[in-house]
């Protein structure tokens, strides 16, 4: 199992992404891949209080994957730790591609 089952495609060709959010972090970025869960581990600094961490699951998907912060809308998950993302502008190949380049290396 791969990133590939924390992706999937729109109707109108955008592409959502499942995520696992670990806030009030000492590390933030990418941390890898829940097998378990099929979901991409991201970690924040910002506390899980009045919005933080969803604003900051925002700017560090958009500053890892090289995307528009404007592109990325948190489409469930607002007050949990599993979220999905809605991704415009791009492709399921593309960020599976993209992903995949920056868990490189990563357990």
């Amino acid at each position: 199992m791969g990133v590939r089952f924390c992706l999937s495609s729109t109707l109108d060709g955008s592409v959502i992404l499942d995520i696992e959010v670990q806030p009030n972090s000492t590390k933030q970025g990418l941390m890898g891949f829940n097998r378990w869960r099929s979901r991409l581990r991201v970690a924040v600094r910002a506390e899980a209080k009045d919005g933080q961490a969803n604003r900051a699951v925002v700017h560090v998907l958009a500053t890892v994957l090289r995307l528009d912060a404007a592109a990325l809308i948190i489409t469930s998950g607002h007050r949990s730790r599993f979220k999905s993302v809605r991704i415009d502008g791009t492709t399921l190949d593309e960020m599976i591609r993209r992903i995949d380049e920056r868990l490189e290396g990563l357990p």
